[in-house]
């Protein structure tokens, strides 16, 4: 089957400032599909061209077998489109909402099914001004759902939600992908995009530098190990700062009262030995699993801006 998103080579600059450099990646039909990256990185401008809101200045973006550059309006009847920054007027409650944008398509949702599907029901005549931002949040899917689109696009859907919200949200795209609805997810949120996405790309400085399953690319990088060990009271600081030397070792970091080791494959028993010839046997020794956190600092530079938020 033909992918039923394809990107090519795309292109986008706002005057001097390349925001999208060189862009490629296809959706399958039914995947829940991660495009992630640092703040700036092109993320947003890449989905509002492929979802013909913006012009390309170069490449292509399919939807559907549609070019959503030369023919936008054949495709937005099959296209939901929840935007990062979308509000709506204060008094107009969530019935009205989902009537005025079930008026856009020729065959619309279930207005009721799909309040019911998202928890809404008894928000039907609650103004958007009064509403909760999880609940804020969940109107907006409602109101990319609420033409049956075949392809949903979502910008950072849960930015600004609790915990609780986020893992809310969350099963509702699953569900929402269930029902045979093919997603891109825009996010910032490494454990979002590790639960959600079948595949991804991640994006910066406008390129895709790396593309694949969360568990494919987090395994590519399994060639190294990291751990982190507490040493007893009173040994050598020169000690620990020495094990920087073993060829299995590439850093040693003092993180929380111990130390963070990063090696290759061999670097834990390589450290254990070293330290057993000075006759010094850690307190406490605690191996790290890579994550998607991992792969996303080491292919950007960068820490990823829910990261930056809290910090």
């Amino acid at each position: 089957m033909s992918p039923v998103i394809e990107v090519t080579n795309l292109r986008k600059a706002y005057g001097p400032t390349v925001a999208v450099a060189d862009v490629s990646f296809a959706v399958e039909r039914g995947e829940i599909f991660g495009i992630l990256g640092p703040n700036g990185a092109g993320k947003s401008t890449t989905v509002e061209v492929l979802a013909g809101l913006r012009p390309a200045d170069g490449g292509s973006t399919v939807v559907l077998g549609v070019d959503t550059q030369r023919e936008p309006a054949a495709v937005r009847p099959h296209l939901g489109v929840q935007l990062q920054e979308s509000r709506l007027p204060a008094r107009l409650t969530v019935g009205e909402a989902l009537d005025l944008y079930a008026a856009f398509y020729p065959e619309p949702a279930d207005a009721a099914e799909l309040l019911d599907l998202l928890g809404l029901t008894d928000q039907r005549r609650t103004a958007f001004a009064d509403l909760s931002g999880g609940q804020q949040q969940r109107l907006s899917i409602a109101l990319a759902l609420v033409g049956n689109p075949q392809v949903a696009i979502l910008d950072e859907l849960t930015t600004g939600l609790d915990p609780q919200a986020r893992r809310d949200t969350w099963a509702l795209i699953e569900k929402v992908r269930d029902a045979g609805v093919t997603i891109v997810l825009v996010t910032h949120f490494m454990d979002e995009a590790e639960r959600l996405c079948d595949r991804l790309v991640i994006i910066d400085d406008g390129r895709v530098v790396a593309a694949g399953s969360p568990a494919s690319l987090v395994a590519a990088g399994e060639d190294r190990r990291t751990f982190r060990m507490r040493l007893p009271a009173g040994t050598a600081p020169a000690l620990a700062d020495g094990l920087v030397r073993l060829p299995e070792v590439d850093t040693v970091a003092a993180v929380d009262g111990g130390y963070e080791v990063t090696g290759g494959p061999r670097v834990l028993p390589a450290v254990v030995l070293a330290l057993a010839e000075g006759d010094v046997a850690p307190d406490e020794v605690r191996t790290l699993s890579r994550t998607l956190e991992d792969v996303f600092v080491d292919v950007t530079g960068a820490r990823p801006p829910a990261l930056e938020a809290a910090s």
